[in-house]
């Protein structure tokens, strides 16, 4: 593989004999198979020879050693660039990245520095909480997610004022912590979902022996208010002027218009657009299929000649070959799935560039308008629903609360008539 990016034997030949050469070309192996460019390549296999060189030179003599002289060498090649160039940027990070990225290839199990995994909260105090909202709860990893999110603050304040032990909980900190938390300016929404997932872990705490009491009880909940929002949606006006902004010439601009359309069109969620795979997608019969959805079940809808055109245009220009099913990968190096969160911060990126101003602008922004749409043309609530895939008919109510297109009337006129 060396020999593909090397062209001088003599260069193909050092790195080969070197002592970690076939992890060297293992490497290199695996920056083609994720379509690393070819200065990549060139610039990423010096520094690693030069790594497994270093290394070697000062006692090294398995690969299972090489992660203990990481910080040395990246140390060495700082206050090298230094010495030649006197620039004070710090090469860290450009050195450290190479050389952790082989590590992680070519030893399993290695966590790069940076990117260590987080510990479940509580994992030793309260064991098995997440086990159980999995076993027994049955709720999917991004309901758990939001558990182990909120449970971390929970964890974290317990530290900050010093409580050593579950045993020392008590109805006066717990309340201390919310009211502590509803003053950072998070929404009451966000609170109400931060008191809920604390008062399973409490009732669970306590069923488990850990805590003497059911401390849940101390909880209290943030008031709010069903329907009290507007949906965060935008005119088609909007969408078409955020559609025309995307450079389809690129393979990012390919695959973002195809994930908007999908957004706009359908109303998918962030994570459905992500999770869609090449199986759902029935050409021969124009539907398109998204499993699996929020409210437990699945939706087939007729494949929309646009959808279908900007589909097309990605996978025959823009997606890169590979063995994973899923529709859509990242536009760089490595060529991997995108996640849930791309998904919402690509769509951000547009609304943003065509300067559209909406309340936390992101991929559900497009999900409301398609609901408002879908409205706004006299749909029944519960055939938006079932289309949008809500779990219950009440989380489409609040479409209907306003005439969006009346108040912008009022809005751009003096409001006189309204008042007579």
């Amino acid at each position: 593989m060396l020999e593909n990016y090397f062209k001088q034997p003599a260069t193909v030949d050092r790195y080969m004999h070197s002592w970690v050469g076939a992890e060297i070309e293992q490497y290199v192996v695996w920056l083609s198979g994720n379509h690393y460019s070819d200065r990549c390549v060139w610039r990423r296999v010096p520094l690693v020879f030069a790594f497994g060189e270093f290394a070697g030179a000062r006692g090294a003599g398995t690969v299972g050693e090489l992660p203990a002289y990481v910080g040395a060498f990246v140390d060495d090649r700082v206050a090298l660039h230094h010495k030649r160039t006197g620039s004070s940027r710090s090469m860290a990070k450009e050195i450290r990245g190479p050389v952790e990225q082989m590590l992680t290839v070519i030893l399993p199990g290695y966590q790069p520095s940076g990117r260590r995994r987080l510990e479940l909260p509580f994992a030793e105090t309260v064991p098995g909480f997440f086990d159980y909202l999995i076993q027994e709860r049955g709720l999917r990893p991004l309901s758990v997610g939001g558990y182990r999110i909120h449970l971390r603050q929970f964890e974290a304040y317990l530290h900050q004022v010093g409580m050593e032990s579950m045993g020392e909980l008590s109805p006066a900190l717990i309340s201390a912590y919310l009211v502590a938390r509803a003053g950072t300016g998070l929404a009451k929404s966000t609170v109400r979902d931060e008191a809920g997932a604390l008062k399973v872990f409490l009732r669970y705490a306590h069923r488990e022996g850990v805590l003497a009491s059911d401390l849940s009880t101390a909880v209290g909940w943030a008031q709010t208010y069903r329907l009290s929002d507007i949906p965060r949606s935008i005119s088609w006006a909007d969408v078409n002027l955020v559609l025309a902004g995307v450079d389809r010439r690129t393979v990012a601009g390919k695959r973002d218009y195809a994930i908007l359309m999908l957004l706009v069109i359908y109303g998918l969620r962030g994570r459905e657009v992500a999770a869609l795979t090449l199986d759902d997608i029935d050409w021969k019969r124009e539907r398109l299929a998204i499993p699996e959805r929020k409210a437990g079940h699945s939706t087939a809808f007729p494949l929309s000649a646009v959808v279908g055109e900007a589909l097309l245009d990605y996978l025959q220009h823009g997606r890169p070959e590979s063995e994973d099913r899923r529709v859509f990968f990242r536009a760089m190096a490595p060529r991997q799935p995108i996640t849930a969160a791309a998904v919402s911060a690509r769509t951000r990126i547009h609304l943003l560039r065509a300067g559209i101003d909406v309340r936390r602008p992101g991929s559900h922004t497009l999900r409301h308008t398609a609901v408002q749409r879908l409205v706004d043309a006299n749909f029944s609530l519960k055939t938006i629903g079932d289309f949008v895939g809500h779990r219950s008919a009440r989380s489409t109510e609040v479409y209907a609360k306003v005439d969006i297109e009346a108040l912008r009337e009022v809005a751009l006129g003096d409001g006189e008539e309204v008042l007579w």
